[in-house]
């Protein structure tokens, strides 16, 4: 993949808040943590900073392309390309140690018409695309795990003419106009500059007779289906990085990446919190009064529930892990008591509640007599 033009101005790694010597797992560790503080989600208006922490970590969590990053730093405009030169001797307090091939190399990479080195091809290896794919999933497979299977499109490997680009008996030949080197030099004066070879794209190959079925690409665009394991406890509209499994890539180029985003159905008894489901359960007018021990529901099993005397409706239990599996743990259950209001009275009902509303105006006991009225 070529270079951006935000890598020369943006610096990844203090985007992730990790040095330039952090190991891979140091910055995925670093890359979860911001985001699940800022994912949209969690931090409603962090959109802007969510995306820029997904950028850098698509760039430092890609071995190449972290590789590749860390040389346009050394070398490109804002990193001091003029580290060579030494002080005193010129104006402005320095001669310059470098020669004019390294300028030429600098400059043509900062405006990208000279190759990746000096006598090394125009067009190298090529990172290929990285897709997009949506998957839906029921709320116990968000919350168990589950391997799933995604339909993508893409890019792949000639199935005829196996990515040579060449008609099936033939193979390319190296370009005669650059020597198979790729590119062709422009001088100019002080300066010589490199460009892509314009007979072979860059290549440093021609092909003489195309394949029928990709004329001459070396790809052809197919669907495919990619198994994705989803772990457990993925969260609704969550981005699961599918490493390798994209785009193929271009002469020997590594294959782009594959983000699936995870849409999860609602359950019809709990609702979610991060790693805590969530449960409202209705109870009786008798057992909020006067207590009681009730049964409810979890994702494996029944378990009991002990409701103190007094509780007042919304007051919301923790039944502890018995929620969704997560790497620092399982979450709880959160029981929400409501107190349910019969809406139809039997005879015998209505007399008990009028005996006792009856009895708690005798003894003057009004919930409302803080109001003062």
């Amino acid at each position: 993949m070529a270079p951006q033009r935000e890598w020369f101005e943006k610096d990844y790694y203090k985007i992730l808040g990790v040095t330039d010597t952090a190991t891979d797992k140091d910055i995925t560790r670093a890359y979860r943590k911001l985001a699940k503080q800022y994912h949209p989600d969690a931090n409603p208006g962090s959109e802007d900073r969510f995306k820029e922490i997904s950028a850098a970590y698509d760039v430092l969590g890609d071995d190449a392309r972290r590789k590749e990053y860390d040389e346009v730093r050394r070398l490109g405009p804002l990193s001091n390309a003029f580290s060579g030169a030494t002080g005193g001797g010129g104006p402005g307090g320095f001669t310059a140690n470098f020669s004019t091939d390294d300028l030429s190399d600098l400059l043509g990479g900062i405006f990208g018409r000279a190759g990746r080195a000096r006598g090394s091809g125009a067009a190298g290896p090529r990172r290929g695309e990285d897709l997009e794919a949506q998957l839906h999933l029921s709320f116990l497979d968000a919350v168990n795990g589950v391997t799933a299977t995604v339909n993508v499109t893409s890019d792949v490997a000639c199935s005829l003419c196996g990515g040579t680009g060449a008609a099936p008996g033939t193979s390319p030949v190296i370009c005669s106009t650059c020597g198979g080197r790729g590119v062709v030099n422009d001088n100019q004066g002080l300066f010589s500059f490199s460009q892509p070879c314009r007979d072979c794209g860059g290549t440093g190959m021609r092909v003489e007779t195309p394949c029928r079925n990709c004329f001459g690409r070396g790809v052809e665009r197919r669907g495919r289906q990619v198994k994705v394991r989803i772990p457990a406890g993925v969260e609704d509209s969550q981005r699961i990085r599918v490493k390798g499994r994209g785009g193929v890539g271009a002469n020997g180029g590594a294959s782009g990446d594959l983000y699936v985003t995870v849409h999860t159905a609602p359950h019809p008894l709990f609702g979610r919190q991060g790693k805590n489901l969530t449960l409202s359960v209705p109870i009786s007018f008798p057992e909020a009064v006067l207590g009681a021990t009730i049964t409810v529901p979890t994702l494996d099993r029944p378990v009991n529930l002990k409701v103190p005397p007094g509780t007042r409706s919304g007051r919301t239990f923790r039944v502890k892990e018995h929620g969704v599996p997560a790497r620092s743990g399982v979450g709880d259950l959160l029981v929400t008591v409501e107190v349910a209001i019969p809406q139809k009275l039997t005879e015998a009902e209505r007399e008990a509640i009028e005996a006792l509303a009856s009895a708690t105006n005798s003894n003057g006991d009004s919930p409302r007599a803080h109001l003062g009225v």
